[in-house]
C-alpha cells in the first residue's frame, strides 16, 4: 500500500519559485495596466460587485457620523434661525421707516412745490395730537404765536383746505378741521361760478352745501374751491368734490353732499397761509330816502318845539286883580312875623351857649 501525504501538506514547487512567478506577475500587470489600461474592464467589474460590500461595511460609520451631523446641524440652524428672525425684524423696521420716509418726502415735496407756487406766506407746521373733546374736529400743531402763526389762518396741505387756525398760544395753535359743524368755508362751484358756503356735518364725515337753489345746475363730481368772498382763504383753494345731489319739490334748497378733497384726518404736515386781503374796505352804507324824511321831519318837530318853549319863557305875566292881589299879599305878610318869631327862639339858645 502505497502512502501520500493529505492535499494540505503536499509540496509543491519551492516558496523562492512562487515568490518570483508572483512578482514577476504583479511588475507585468502593473506595467500593462499603466500603459495600455488592460486591467479597467475587470477593475469596473470588480467595483461593481464589491459596492455592496462596502457599503454595508461603512454602514456603522455613517450612522455615527450622521447622528454627530444631525446634533450639529440642529443647534446651528436654531441659532441661524434667530439671528434670520432679528435680522428680518429689524430689515421689516427699516423697510417701514423708508416706506414712512418715502413717503414723507414726496409729501414734503408736494407741500414744497405749493409752497413755492403760493403767493401768500406760509409756514410749515407739524400735527402734534387732537384735542380731548370727541364731539368736535380739532387738531394740535406745533407752531404758535412766537413763530407768526395768528388766529383765522387757514391751513392747507398739498391736496387742498384742511381748516383754520381758531385758537392761538405761545408754542402751539389749535386748527378747526374743514369737517366740523362750526366750520363754514365760501366756495364755489369751478363748472358753473356758482357760489355758496359750504359746512361740516356734526359726523365729521361729509361736508354740506348749502343755500343751492333747486334750479341750480349742480351735477355729482362738480368740484368745489375757496371763492376768496369773505377775505380768509385764498380763491382757488381746492376744498370738496359734490357726491350725491337731493332736489325736493317742497324745498327752496337743493341738499348737496359733498366729500373733503385732502385727507383731513389723514393729513400730518401741514402749511399755514397768512392770508393778506387787498381789496379796499367798504364803504359805510348810505341811509335810504324814506329814512332821512323820517329823521328831518323829526329834527322840524324837535326843532318847533324848543322855539315854543323859548317863547312861552319870553312872555311876561298877566296883571292880577286888584282885591285878589291884596288878598294874597295879607297872607304873606302874616305869615312874615311867625317866620321871624320861629327864627329868634332859635337864635337865642346859641347866643346864651
Amino acid at each position: 500500500m502505497e502512502y501520500s501525504p493529505p492535499p494540505l501538506f503536499k509540496q509543491g514547487p519551492s516558496a523562492l519559485a512562487r515568490l518570483v512567478f508572483f512578482v514577476v506577475l504583479a511588475l507585468a500587470l502593473l506595467i500593462s495596466d499603466a500603459r495600455f489600461k488592460t486591467l479597467e474592464i475587470v477593475r469596473g467589474v470588480l467595483g461593481a460587485g464589491l459596492y455592496p460590500l462596502q457599503r454595508a461595511a461603512l454602514v456603522p460609520r455613517d450612522v455615527f457620523m450622521g447622528a454627530a451631523d444631525l446634533a450639529v446641524t440642529s443647534a446651528t440652524l436654531r441659532s441661524e434661525n434667530e439671528k434670520l428672525r432679528e435680522k428680518d425684524l429689524q430689515l421689516s423696521q427699516q423697510a417701514n421707516t423708508a416706506a414712512g420716509l418715502a413717503t414723507e418726502n414726496a409729501h414734503l415735496r408736494a407741500l414744497l412745490q405749493l409752497s413755492q407756487r403760493s403767493t401768500t406766506q406760509t409756514l410749515p407746521a407739524e400735527i402734534q395730537y387732537d384735542t380731548r373733546d370727541p364731539f368736535t374736529q380739532k387738531v394740535v400743531i406745533g407752531r404758535g404765536a412766537q413763530q407768526g402763526i395768528q388766529t383765522g389762518s387757514p391751513v392747507v396741505n398739498e391736496d387742498g383746505v384742511i381748516g383754520q387756525v381758531t385758537r392761538v398760544y405761545p408754542l402751539q395753535a389749535e386748527v378747526t378741521l374743514l369737517t366740523d359743524k362750526d366750520q363754514a368755508v365760501p366756495v364755489q362751484i369751478v363748472r358753473t361760478g356758482l357760489r355758496s358756503v359750504i359746512y361740516g356735518t356734526p359726523k365729521g364725515d361729509t361736508l354740506d352745501l348749502r343755500f343751492v337753489p333747486i334750479s341750480a345746475d349742480v351735477q355729482t363730481g362738480d368740484e368745489l374751491v375757496t371763492s376768496g368772498l369773505d377775505g380768509v382763504y385764498p380763491p382757488g383753494l381746492p376744498v370738496a368734490r359734490v357726491v350725491r345731489v337731493d332736489k325736493q319739490a317742497d324745498t327752496a334748497f337743493a341738499r348737496v353732499i359733498c366729500l373733503p378733497i385732502a385727507p383731513v384726518r389723514g393729513a400730518r404736515q401741514l402749511l399755514v397761509l397768512h392770508y393778506v386781503n387787498d381789496v379796499p374796505p367798504r364803504p359805510a352804507e348810505e341811509p335810504d330816502a324814506a329814512a332821512a324824511a323820517k329823521a328831518k321831519k323829526g329834527a322840524k318837530a324837535a326843532d318847533a318845539k324848543a322855539a315854543a318853549d323859548k317863547s312861552a319863557e319870553k312872555t311876561p305875566a298877566q296883571p292880577a286883580q286888584p282885591g285878589k292881589a291884596a288878598a294874597d299879599q295879607k297872607p304873606a305878610a302874616s305869615k312874615k312875623p311867625a317866620a321871624a318869631e320861629k327864627a329868634q327862639p332859635q337864635a337865642t339858645p346859641g347866643a346864651k351857649q
